[in-house]
């Protein structure tokens, strides 16, 4: 199928808008964050996609994509829409199969020259002891009933069974776990596909990555060091979801609406990857319901995965986690959708926000961001490729325009298999080493995959979040070991 190019409307450097004449249907305009250059690289397919979001029933103002976007499922990743919870639908196309996949990172107190001497040593046990890989099998070993205990409640059923420190949920987006989740409405399937997958890494582009912070690259000094970050530091951030429970949720509710959508609710939609329901039907309610048991088994799944960091880490120091100042900084999802408020040309209204492949940027004040942050504004993790580095920055009140949304990653320019065409992972994993820069893999072919040349530029993705105002530079985290799924 070919796809036209839009006559882009330029509102700033960093905002491109296609007007509703685009695509007939269209109920709002849809617009891209984005610098003129990542702009033109994004695939035709992204524009097509995004104009066909801005076609769903109830949405507000505008279908967004931020600036690492390429073409996805649906929506593509790095959209964004939020429909009124009375007239609007919910769509699992627009929060993606690996619902609640997302971030955590954990600050140390140690420094580049404590690890060096140790970080093969290092990456090796994490390798070990961090399950990584399709259908590996995880940390926690539960009956069907412990499994919907976990995911009806998050974060807080491992920190209970002594999975973490109470002080993680206070530094989790959420707290870890959102109230809505009902595993009634979760599929047999889909708590045999998860029940021995918490505490895994998965695989594709998720991972493990030890990380050091260069004085140069702290640009909001004050912040950082408010938030635990000093030069020459050594930081943890990994990259996971819900796993296979997630993937099954999602399956089972869009056939679930593509049976439901045109013949009970005379919904039609131009692209059937955006099956949907009205927000407040029942089975719009149900498939909340499903979605917000993989949220709280993602919560879940990296709370567990920390905890064992915290182990690797002592055993290879010989100290206590808690001695080795391993404090969660945050953790966040960009799979989601969410009841929030926000305002709407004056109005505060309820809208169920859909983010894939996007973070949430609340700026100060806001009642979602835990109390320790609230006056400065939502921490945000921003992953890079392995070779590149990832990003921490914070949220402002100007991503308001965006429902406060920014993006979640470098954003791929290669697919998977073009990627493999043109690297070898082993070859790959020898040049990163000579750069200083060591990684596990369960699959070089995986790791081919996610070569840094596949993905774009993370500073010029963060350049065009900061610009256009909806988050703002903290510090860059430099890789210096890596397991890959």
């Amino acid at each position: 199928m070919e796809f036209k190019k839009p006559n882009f409307k330029k509102i700033s450097d960093y905002i491109w808008e296609i007007g509703t004449d685009y695509k007939e249907g269209m109920r709002v305009p849809a617009r891209i964050y984005a610098s003129k250059n990542l702009l033109d690289q994004m695939d035709l397919h992204v524009y097509d996609q995004i104009s066909n979001v801005a076609t769903l029933p109830g949405i507000q103002k505008y279908a967004f994509c931020m600036a690492d976007g390429h073409s996805g499922y649906g929506f593509p990743i790095g959209g964004v829409a939020a429909m009124d919870v009375n007239e609007g639908v919910i769509s699992p196309g627009g929060i993606g199969f690996d619902i609640n996949c997302g971030m955590r990172l954990i600050r140390t107190n140690l420094t580049i020259n404590d690890v060096k001497p140790k970080l093969h040593q290092l990456v090796d046990t994490l390798y070990k002891d961090v399950p990584a890989g399709v259908g590996s099998s995880g940390i926690l070993k539960l009956n069907p009933n412990e499994f919907n205990e976990l995911v009806d409640t998050g974060a807080k059923w491992c920190v209970e069974k002594g999975y973490g420190w109470k002080e993680d949920l206070e530094r989790t987006e959420m707290y870890g776990g959102v109230k809505e989740a009902d595993s009634s409405k979760v599929s047999k399937k889909a708590i045999k596909r998860g029940l021995n997958q918490v505490g895994t890494l998965g695989s594709g582009n998720h991972y493990l990555e030890i990380q050091h912070v260069k004085e140069e690259n702290i640009v909001d000094e004050k912040l950082a060091k408010k938030w635990g970050i000093f030069p020459d530091q050594i930081v943890v951030m990994f990259h996971c979801g819900s796993r296979g429970f997630g993937h099954q949720v999602a399956s089972d509710y869009l056939d679930l609406f593509l049976n439901v959508m045109e013949s009970k609710y005379k919904i039609k939609i131009l692209d059937k990857e955006l099956a949907s329901a009205p927000f407040n039907s029942p089975e719009g309610q149900d498939y909340f319901a499903a979605m917000s048991c993989a949220v709280n088994m993602g919560f879940a799944n990296r709370q567990t995965i920390a905890h064992r960091i915290r182990e690797s880490f002592a055993k290879i120091f010989g100290q206590s986690a808690e001695d080795l100042g391993m404090h969660q900084i945050y953790d966040i999802c960009h799979n989601r959708a969410s009841v929030e408020k926000h305002e709407v040309d004056g109005q505060m209204r309820e809208l169920i926000v859909h983010r894939k492949g996007a973070t949430a940027a609340f700026g100060p004040g806001r009642e979602e961001i835990p109390p320790f942050y609230r006056d400065d504004g939502q921490p945000i993790l921003i992953g890079g490729s392995m070779e590149t580095g990832s990003w921490l920055l914070v949220g402002q009140e100007s991503a308001k325009e965006t429902w406060f949304t920014t993006a979640h990653g470098s954003g791929r320019v290669m697919s998977r298999a073009e990627a493999k065409r043109k690297y070898r992972g082993d070859t790959l994993q020898k040049e990163l080493e000579k750069k200083g820069i060591y990684i596990k893999t369960v699959s070089f072919a995986g790791l081919a995959e996610e070569a840094g040349g596949a993905y774009k530029p993370i500073d010029e993705v963060i350049e065009s979040t900061h610009n256009a105002g909806i988050s703002k530079k903290v510090v860059k985290l430099l890789p210096l070991g890596n397991v890959k799924g």
